[in-house]
């Protein structure tokens, strides 16, 4: 039997002394931030969220059950994003169409999806806090990932039989809640059980994974267009399967005898609000990843209806989502596997995050001076390298600077607020330009500011270089 610190290739160290919050309330205090209680050399030892994360992370070796759990966490990814890249990037938006015609199509889908995506806002915080206080045999996380695919996989059924707009935003919004019981979960692994010096490598994998699974499953999804529930069908069992072997394959210690923390309803509200006062570092990469998401999903979420008809393809556009997808696909890999180990390597994730986002803002340029084809390509390929190397970093550098190490998976869904709720924004946004200025092109230099003031707004976080 290997000792944690054989398994991840680092050296034995005696254990790190906690520091006691000066507030027993159970609501983190800016002074309190330092309270992790780690144990060196550990690979599943939450890293401190203070400024000592500030300082180099110690480099890790990933190997043994960590790079089985690496590798596990990107095939769970791979299989949740596809149902995000195949249902509102092709199917929904197709669905939406067959009830109720080309022509009410946009503003009626903008509408469904953004009752979706506020469900969503508000279903990973609570699935997060639920999953933070579950005690069982199997752990906290594995028993909502479960129940959370296969009652997802059952909504995504209850989509496809929909003939109707009110059954079918009923049905989008189960999806919504209980794949993100599911998704919630599984991303509190890192801070669960990677150790710092990890996670660039662990959120490059990752992101690879999220992206190969939404570019993916766009592709896949385009396939199914004219069989849309036969889709919902294939992406449900993809997923159930996916997340149960990940159970399987990585086990969890019980933990049905350690003391649930301390909950307050007012606290839990409290945590929709990202103070920046108690949470400076917190709240600016909450924002800065709220304004970049926001610009990306203006256009990416009304690609469908950009090809059809600001580039002017019209029914052939359906064609050509999968081929941007693949072309965005190629880019995405180039960053996404090289920028989360430069970070590590080098110790640095701001600079990263920063030139990542402004990668991201100079792709929306290409459609705007060149609305074609060859100008929907150069943005899917540029903006697929900035948003690798960004979701790689960004999700390393959001870990270490997490408000409380009790309630890890509840803060990752406050903090997935910042690309949830773009999502509920980001259509009814770009509705009413579209509908202010009869055109698809406000679209674009408006996604352009908002991303580079998103790539800049992580600067002033101090407890991460």
């Amino acid at each position: 039997m290997t000792t944690p610190s054989e398994e991840t290739g680092t050296t034995p160290q005696r254990p790190v002394q906690p520091t006691i919050p000066s507030n027993l309330s159970g609501v983190p205090e800016s002074s309190a931030l330092a309270s992790t209680i780690t144990t060196a050399g550990s690979p599943f030892s939450a890293a401190p969220t203070s400024a000592v994360s500030a300082q180099r992370p110690e480099k890790v070796r990933i190997r043994g059950r960590l790079l089985k759990l690496m590798l596990s966490m990107m095939v769970g990814n791979i299989a949740i994003f596809a149902i995000w890249g195949a249902v509102p990037g092709v199917l929904l938006p197709l669905q939406v169409q067959g009830i109720v015609g080309e022509q009410n199509s946009g503003p009626i889908f903008g509408l469904v999806a953004t009752i979706g995506a506020f469900a969503a806002m508000i279903a990973q915080p609570v699935a997060g806090l639920v999953s933070d206080r579950t005690r069982s045999r199997f752990g906290r996380r594995a028993p909502w990932m479960v129940l959370g695919v296969l009652l997802g996989g059952l909504s995504l059924l209850f989509m496809g039989a929909a003939n109707g707009i009110v059954q079918l935003t009923v049905g989008w919004v189960m999806v919504q809640i209980t794949f993100n019981f599911a998704q919630g979960p599984l991303s509190a692994i890192l801070p669960d059980r990677v150790p710092s010096g990890a996670r660039g490598t662990f959120s490059s994998l990752s992101g690879l994974g999220l992206m190969l699974g939404s570019l993916g499953g766009s592709i896949a999804g385009a396939q199914f267009a004219k069989s849309i529930p036969a889709g919902y069908l294939t992406f449900a069992g993809i997923a159930l399967i996916v997340i149960v072997l990940f159970v399987l394959f990585n086990p969890d210690s019980s933990n049905k005898g350690e003391p649930k923390p301390p909950f307050s309803f007012v606290a839990f509200l409290q945590t929709f609000w990202v103070s920046p006062r108690k949470h400076p570092d917190f709240f600016w990469g909450f924002t800065g990843r709220l304004l970049l998401y926001a610009g990306y999903f203006m256009v990416t979420g009304f690609q469908l209806f950009i090809l059809q008809k600001y580039i002017g393809l019209g029914a052939n556009a359906v064609g050509m989502v999968p081929v941007l997808s693949l072309i965005s696909l190629v880019g995405i890999i180039i960053t996404t596997l090289i920028g989360g180990p430069i970070s590590d390597r080098i110790g640095r994730r701001k600079i990263v995050v920063i030139i990542a986002g402004s990668v991201m803002a100079i792709s929306l340029v290409f459609p705007l001076i060149l609305p074609t084809v060859t100008g929907m390509m150069l943005f899917a390929f540029v903006s697929g390298l900035g948003f690798g190397a960004y979701q790689a970093v960004d999700t390393a550098l959001m870990s270490e600077v997490l408000p409380s190490k009790d309630d890890f998976a509840k803060d990752l869904g406050v903090l997935n607020i910042a690309a949830t709720l773009p999502q509920t924004l980001a259509p009814g946004l770009a509705g009413l330009l579209v509908f202010a200025f009869s055109s698809y092109t406000p679209l674009f230099p408006v996604g352009i500011v908002l991303a580079l003031v998103g790539a800049f707004a992580v600067l002033p976080i101090k407890s991460v270089r």
